[in-house]
This record gives structure tokens, C-alpha cells and sequence, in this order.
């Protein structure tokens, strides 16, 4: 039983300023695993002020200083990874190999690439008689999810730290161990007192409070569309800085001279390996109906590969986070068999012999229509819609109609032909022949899954001001 009941703020773990707590759930077992205390405005507004006073040295501290400094997160960070896979599966269930491998090894990947991104970054240019300076933006508040909780923290906390920026993070609630874990990591490697602060709660509240906060200068979430309008809309009368990743529907367009069964395969792994939950997950199939039938019997043949189970064993899949989710889901699968999509394998209820955990089948359907339910809504569940079109034109048609600009996918043997069927497609992500995850290349959306960009060095122009120096260096 994990008891996680202080928040680190200013360099300490101290108490809430007024108690109380909330149980922490394992998904696979649905028994509390633990408990972590909720936090408030004042918790918040304590954070806030150590982060504002934190900020008047850390913002002028040298590229060097700051090198320094995340070289030691990543040697603090590599120690600790067993423990934070372990945590991982505990709090959000995903089977140990995905934990240890893939969710809590992405997180000290962020650092580095941040490491590897400041040693060349250049926060100062001259044109012609002005100098151009590139400055933090002061105190950052995050808003982070369950789903990838390492990951989508790393994201935004690694290039705020290594541009000179302050944080006070909300973790998401329902897995929120390996936030505690990470910010030991930080506290181990000697990030200065207030320079990265971190207070558990509830999204309305003290995410809210985050982003209304007038000492805030940048709020960034990574979550629904819903949730990020409300973000928007908290942060709206301080006038500041909003970052947004949000949902996805992403389309997974496979051509006619595509190899088949590898592009399905990568589509189905795309979809169970995290149990449908993650945001840029190839959700729409779309295929040649010509290749209906052959598309349908591979997928159903690779899906049945992913049986969900225990995920502190040798499981492949693991539980959907909450029972919440898994009520969601179970309505957009019945959703899909009334509104006339057919199950090709999976469908309602719980897997055979799992009568405790929120595990689904994993579920692929077929004939679904771009109008449906099933393919309009984020599942965020191990749920695929294969969807038939009988000319290019008509996929890219089908790929574009929806609200979501996140992620994209193409397959085909002629690189050329992948590559102009992507420049088509209106997303911010977009993967060629089941390429994976480049923390080099800025990840982000169009339309309602967001704005701005993550990883790499335009991740680090979220967390910047411009300012411009005139005169600065005389005309001869």
C-alpha cells in the first residue's frame, strides 16, 4: 500500500494545506493500492510562489549550469526506472514489459534529448542592428494525464527545465505514483528548491486553479478536447500562454501496394500495446474494400495475439485504467453493433476466465461507415474500425472528416506514393510504414487535438519569449 500523502514545493515534501484524500485504484484488481492527498487553491498558490521566486535565478543561470544539472536527473532517473515500471503497472496496469521497456524508459529519453537539444541551442542571434533574444517565459503549470504518465510528464517538464523555466505540475490523480517517484528523481539530483514543484488533485480544482493563477505565465495539458477547452477558458482572462495535446482519431491509410499483413500488423500493435489508450493510437483502418476481406482475417488473427491478463505477469495487455473508462468503452462497442458495424473478434462484456479488472476484448470491426460512433469518438480502448474506400481520393477524403488532427498513418511499398498520400493528410504526426516515436521530431496536432508542439527543439520554443534589442550593435 503506497501512502503518497505530502506535496514537494519548494524543494521539500510537506502537508496539504487542508487534509484530505483520495484512494489510489489498481485497475487489475480493482482493490485501493494506495492513497495520495488532494490538494487546493492554496497548495496551489503556495507552488506558485515558490516557482515565481525559484524563477529569478534559475532564468539566468548558464546553459552550462543548466547541463549540468539535467545530466544528473538522467543518472538519478536511469537508477530508479525498475521502480518506476513497477509503479506504472501498479497505478495504470500496464503489463511489465511495457512499463519498464517503453513507458517509464521514454521518460529518461526526454532528458536526454533535452541534454542533446541545449548543447546546441542558440538563445541569442543577431540581425542586421538588432539582436534577437530568446528568453524563458517564466512560471510553467502542467496538467498531465494517466495514460503515458512518465512519458507526458518528461515531455513537458525536460525542455521547461533546460530553457531556464520554473514548474509546478499536476499529475493526473488516478495514477499519480510515478509523479511521486519522478519528483524524488529531481529532489536526488539536486534541481534547486523551487524550480520544479508538484501538487496532486483534481482536475477542476486545482488544475483550474493552475491555469487561472495570475502568477502563471504558461499552462500546457495534455488530455481530452473537453479538458482543454475548459483550460482555455480558465487561462483566457490572465492572458497567458496555452499549450494543448489533446485528443485523436487517427487514420490509418492503407494502399492498394502496401504490404498488408505488416501494415495491419503495425496497425493492430498500435492500438493494444498501451489497451487502446493512447492518443495518436491508429483507431480508423481504412483499406481497399477490394481487400476487405483479406485485411479482416489478418487483423482478426493479430488481434486475438493480444490476450489482456495480469500485468504484473507476462501478459501482453493489460486493464483500461478505471472503471469509468471501461464503461465508456462498452457503450461505443455497443454503439458500433447497433449502429450496424460488424464484429470481426472481441465485442461486449469482459475476456473469458478475467471476472475481476477492467479488461476489454480486444475488438475490431468491420464495414463501419465514417459517420459512426465508433469512428467519431476517441474509445481510448483496444477497439479498431476498418473502413473501406475504392479510391485514393475517397481515403484521404475519409482520413481528413474529422475533428482530430493528431496522428496519421501510411502504408504502401513505393516510398514516393506513401509520401504524397501523407502530405494529404491534416495532422501534426504522421507515420510512414509503421515508423515509431522520434523524440527528435515535434509531435503535436491540427483543429481540436490541440496546439504547439512537444519534443525536440520547437518543444523548447513553447517555453520561450522573444525579445527584440535594437540598435544592440551599431551601424558601422
Amino acid at each position: 500500500m503506497r501512502d503518497y500523502m505530502q506535496f514537494y514545493i519548494n524543494g521539500e515534501w510537506v502537508d496539504p494545506a487542508t487534509p484530505r484524500s483520495l484512494d489510489v485504484i489498481d485497475p487489475a484488481t480493482e482493490e485501493v493500492a494506495g492513497n495520495i492527498s488532494l490538494g487546493n487553491d492554496a497548495d496551489i498558490d503556495n507552488a506558485v510562489n515558490a516557482a515565481a521566486n525559484a524563477f529569478k535565478t534559475w532564468s539566468v543561470t548558464s546553459k552550462e549550469e543548466r547541463l549540468t544539472i539535467l545530466n544528473r536527473v538522467v543518472e538519478e532517473f536511469e537508477k530508479r526506472v525498475p521502480e518506476l515500471g513497477e509503479a506504472i503497472t501498479e497505478e495504470m496496469g500496464a503489463p511489465k514489459w511495457l512499463a519498464d521497456g517503453t513507458q517509464a524508459a521514454i521518460g529518461v529519453n526526454h532528458f536526454k534529448t533535452a541534454v542533446s537539444v541545449l548543447e546546441k541551442f542558440e538563445f541569442e542571434e543577431d540581425r542586421a542592428t538588432s539582436r534577437i533574444a530568446r528568453e524563458p517565459i517564466g512560471v510553467c503549470g502542467f496538467i498531465t494525464p494517466w495514460n503515458w504518465p512518465i512519458h507526458q510528464i518528461c515531455a513537458k517538464v525536460a525542455p521547461a527545465l533546460a530553457v531556464g523555466c520554473t514548474v509546478v505540475l499536476k499529475p493526473s490523480e488516478i495514477a499519480p505514483f510515478s509523479a511521486k517517484i519522478f519528483a524524488d528523481i529531481l529532489d536526488a539530483a539536486g534541481v534547486p528548491a523551487g524550480v520544479f514543484n508538484m501538487v496532486n488533485g483534481l482536475g477542476p480544482e486545482v488544475g483550474h486553479a493552475i491555469a487561472a493563477h495570475p502568477m502563471v505565465d504558461m499552462v500546457s495539458i495534455t488530455g481530452s478536447t473537453r479538458a482543454g477547452i475548459q483550460v482555455a477558458e480558465a487561462a483566457a482572462k490572465t492572458v497567458k500562454r496555452v499549450h494543448q495535446e489533446l485528443g485523436g482519431k487517427s487514420p490509418n491509410i492503407v494502399l492498394e501496394d502496401a504490404d498488408l499483413e505488416n501494415a495491419i500488423k503495425g496497425g493492430i500493435a498500435g492500438i493494444m500495446m498501451n489497451s487502446g489508450q493512447s492518443c495518436r493510437a491508429p483507431t480508423r483502418m481504412l483499406v481497399p474494400n477490394k481487400l476487405m476481406d483479406q485485411a479482416c482475417e489478418i487483423a482478426k488473427e493479430m488481434a486475438e495475439t493480444w490476450t489482456p491478463g495480469d500485468p504484473k505477469q507476462d501478459s501482453r495487455m493489460g486493464p483500461v485504467i478505471s472503471e469509468t473508462q471501461w464503461n465508456k468503452i462498452q457503450g461505443l462497442i455497443h454503439s458500433g453493433i447497433e449502429q450496424g458495424a460488424k464484429v470481426v473478434t472481441g465485442g461486449e462484456g469482459r475476456p473469458e476466465g478475467l471476472d475481476k479488472g477492467y479488461y476489454v476484448k480486444p475488438t475490431v470491426f468491420r464495414d463501419v461507415k465514417n459517420d459512426m460512433e465508433i469512428a467519431r469518438e476517441e474509445i481510448f480502448g483496444p477497439v479498431l474500425s476498418i473502413i473501406g474506400y475504392d479510391s485514393e481520393e475517397e481515403a484521404i477524403e475519409i482520413a481528413n472528416d474529422t475533428e482530430y488532427g493528431l496522428g496519421g498513418y501510411v502504408h504502401s511499398k513505393d516510398i514516393d506514393h506513401a509520401r504524397a498520400i501523407a502530405s494529404k493528410i491534416r495532422a501534426g504526426y504522421i507515420s510512414i510504414n509503421n515508423a515509431g516515436l522520434d523524440l527528435n521530431a515535434p509531435f503535436g496536432g491540427y483543429k481540436h487535438s490541440g496546439n504547439g508542439r512537444e519534443f525536440s527543439d520547437q518543444a523548447f520554443g513553447e517555453f520561450l519569449e522573444y525579445k527584440s534589442l535594437l540598435g544592440y550593435t551599431p551601424a558601422a
